[in-house]
């Protein structure tokens, strides 16, 4: 590894957290091939992270320029004799960059996971103790909690006791084939775990300095977790059913942590339902430009690091 290839991965780095996400946001194309759009920012967001590191492993390299005796250095004072003050100085500071990178990702990923459970077991508490239908097995399913509102209502809770969340105004408001999609799309999120794909998103959102990361990237992938659970309903339902449930439900909120049917994307789902299929020749693209996104910069980092692996312990 040298400094010209450190540079290359700080700089794909930069564009995998910023430019190129809020390039991918605005695009409208991921809205007909969903499932493919998600593996390519799935694939991004990993590089983005791989990137870093490695840049930071490539400047860390380095400093371990060879001493007088030829051997590798390890202390600070023969490695300030070997590069000079100022490039040790440059080289110590971006690999401290990314030593703090890894420990925000690490502490953000623990914070979101246990924050986000916590919330889910305390609301999960709460609506088992609110629901209507409690004294009677719901004929819906032992998974679903009814509230006792006349506002149409539709949210899930992921986790290991999952539980689907409807009001009495969705009962009353929804026909049998809306409520079906309604409860096929819920339980699609569950079924796929959304929400762990949503966490993962959030820990590298903040973990990224707030001057170099995309904001939309996280709102990007929540619309398409919903187009896929949407994809579930219409293969059950239809999709007419579907949206007059989604434009029933547009105006529900639900807590934190949770995944509503409606929200402020219930326009552009609805119109994307007067329009189905899916564009293969464009989700093709999209996985082909994933797996060269991930598996190039992976493969360019993993030989020269085994080679220098080899050197450092010993073996010519």
């Amino acid at each position: 590894m040298n400094a010209p290839t450190a540079l290359v991965f700080a700089a794909l780095a930069l564009l995998l957290a910023g430019p190129i996400p809020a390039m991918l946001a605005r695009a409208t194309w991921p809205h007909r091939t969903p499932r493919a759009a998600l593996v390519l920012w799935q694939a991004i967001a990993l590089a983005a992270v791989l990137s870093a590191f490695s840049s930071g492993l490539a400047i860390a390299s380095q400093l371990l320029v060879p001493g007088p005796d030829g051997r590798p250095t390890t202390a600070p004072t023969a490695e300030i004799a070997a590069l000079g003050l100022p490039l040790w100085i440059v080289y110590v500071t971006v690999f401290v960059v990314t030593l703090v990178i890894g420990a925000r990702l690490l502490w953000a990923t623990s914070l979101v996971a246990v924050k986000t459970r916590r919330r889910r077991a305390r609301h999960r508490t709460l609506v088992d103790i609110l629901d209507r239908g409690s004294d009677t097995p719901s004929r819906h399913g032992t998974d679903v909690r009814v509230l006792d509102s006349a506002d149409p209502i539709a949210y899930c809770l992921p986790g290991l006791r999952q539980r689907v969340v409807l009001s009495e105004g969705t009962l009353t408001n929804l026909d049998d084939a809306e409520l079906a999609a309604i409860l096929t799309h819920e339980r699609s999120h569950l079924r796929a775990r959304h929400d762990l794909v949503l966490e993962a998103f959030m820990a590298v959102n903040q973990a990224f300095p707030r001057v170099v990361r995309s904001r939309s990237a996280l709102g990007s992938v929540q619309l398409l977790v919903e187009l896929l659970a949407d994809d579930s309903a219409v293969r059950a339902t239809g999709p007419k059913p579907l949206a007059r449930a989604l434009v029933a439900c547009a105006g529900s909120a639900a807590p934190r942590g949770a995944l509503a049917a409606g929200g402020p994307s219930t326009l552009v789902r609805v119109q994307r339902l007067a329009r189905p299929g899916t564009d293969h020749r464009v989700a093709a693209l999209a996985y082909l430009a994933a797996a060269v996104i991930l598996v190039v910069p992976t493969i360019y980092v993993a030989v020269p690091w085994l080679t220098e692996l080899r050197r450092l312990v010993g073996h010519p």
